[in-house]
């Protein structure tokens, strides 16, 4: 299990995002591995955390290596990592490893478990009352990638502003991401 003390906690959101890519995510045993990412900084135009501190994105405000989750259009949670800085890691999909009978109850499907934010949030049992808690203790479990895998980068989705900034993150040739990537123009 990791915590404070691996070094994660001292990252910004854009030099954790593709870190956590290849890391197993549980949550009271449930979860797989985390394939896709977005970063948010506090001076992102797109980041809740861009006008100051709210209510809602307090936890975006507290230590990093924290849990935000919030509520996206009123319909589904959405789960991030707390960076330094006031910026956080959208985590976006899952690779399903760990639980996956219990990701089925809580959906009602068999297939797109956790491939994107509201998926993957229902899947993994996760809401509102797991914001602001600490990411080194129960009921979170994350656990070190076993090597440095192969990372892709494109443009983040399902936003509006500077949804061109390069900073979604994906494992190279996972069937599971949200959506596919863009190929990058050179």
């Amino acid at each position: 299990m990791l915590g404070i003390s691996t070094g994660l906690s001292t990252l910004n959101a854009l030099e954790l995002a593709p870190r956590l890519i290849g890391m197993e995510l549980l949550v009271e045993g449930v979860g797989g591995t985390i394939v896709e990412t977005e970063a948010y900084l506090a001076d992102d135009p797109a980041s809740h955390s861009f006008r100051g501190p709210t209510r809602t994105n307090a936890a975006m405000f507290g230590p990093a290596w924290h849990a935000y989750v919030y509520r996206s259009y009123g319909l589904h949670w959405c789960f991030n990592v707390v960076a330094t800085g006031n910026g956080a890691v959208l985590i976006r999909s899952l690779e399903p490893r760990h639980g996956i009978e219990i990701m089925r109850t809580r959906r009602g499907a068999m297939i797109q478990l956790c491939n994107g934010p509201g998926r993957l949030t229902q899947a993994l049992g996760l809401s509102g009352i797991h914001d602001g808690k600490s990411l080194a203790l129960p009921p979170f479990t994350l656990i070190e990638r076993p090597c440095e895998p192969g990372i892709i980068c494109g443009p983040r989705i399902g936003i509006s502003k500077a949804a061109d900034y390069p900073w979604r993150f994906g494992l190279a040739g996972s069937r599971f991401l949200s959506r596919p990537f863009a190929p990058m123009s050179g």
